[in-house]
């Protein structure tokens, strides 16, 4: 087991790329806590790790709320002490051109997608232990532009540049290494898929297969194992990097 022994925390582990990392994690031998606001989802995810053997735990976060994230990291104190692997995946996702978009939405992105990159380390890294990892979930839309994506880019761009200057803050106990998934089939690209593609997803396959070396999406296991290797020793020299998972689109 690569996660014997290690606690794990995943802000966003109720769907997609948080839930089935979650759930990889806890099948590796991780203590998992998953943290998100979307309680029954969650909830589902605890009771599948349980069922399979694996250790679980949910706490209620606003990943975007300085007190939430602080009440997270008690939490974690309470139940395990100190912990291993900080696996920041919460995420939001919205779409729309300059001249459009909202000042809400803008907003947002930038306090779920970004904001609570800092909040999470600012609460979690003094309770994590030596030789731990942060794994920070970006996009490909961090390295790589679209139309209609200026707000979800910026937003994942700082994820990137946020990771980079981390891992120097806070080497050489702790590992710091952003993971950048390209299309992955979860409904969490619903918001892009409307605005390119008038949300014809049959549409956007073809046009993933047409532009995409590899002419399809990830599942959000792949992106997991992934995650998996950050978080593992198989990565143990590995810092201040970015992983990209898209199937050859950058």
């Amino acid at each position: 087991m690569l996660m014997k022994d290690k606690v794990a925390v995943v802000t966003g582990g109720s769907t997609g790329i948080g839930r089935a990392s979650a759930i990889l994690l806890a099948k590796e031998g991780a203590k998992v806590v998953i943290a998100d606001i979307n309680d029954a989802e969650a909830a589902s995810a605890v009771e599948a790790i349980r069922s399979a053997g694996g250790t679980a735990d949910y706490v209620h976060t606003d990943v975007s709320s300085d007190a939430s994230v602080g009440a997270l990291f008690a939490k974690v104190k309470e139940l395990h002490g100190q912990f291993d692997v900080l696996a920041n995946v919460a995420g939001a996702q919205r779409a729309g051109y300059i001249g459009d978009f909202k000042e809400s939405d803008w907003d947002l992105l930038h306090n779920v997608n970004s904001k609570s990159m800092w909040l999470t380390a600012k609460h979690g890294v003094p309770l994590m232990r030596k030789g731990g990892s942060i794994i920070n979930v970006a996009s490909l839309a961090a390295l790589k532009g679209g139309g209609g994506m200026t707000a979800y880019s910026s937003s994942k761009g700082a994820v990137f540049a946020f990771s980079r200057a981390l891992a120097i803050e806070v080497a050489p106990n702790i590992r710091v290494n952003c993971l950048c998934p390209g299309w992955t089939d979860t409904p969490f690209n619903d918001p892009a898929i409307g605005l390119m593609w008038g949300g014809d997803k049959n549409a956007q396959n073809q046009t993933v297969k047409e532009t995409i070396p590899l002419q399809r999406q990830a599942v959000p296991e792949e992106q997991a194992q992934a995650l998996l290797f950050l978080a593992s020793d198989m990565s143990s020299f590995m810092t201040n990097q970015t992983l990209v998972i898209d199937g050859g689109a950058l």
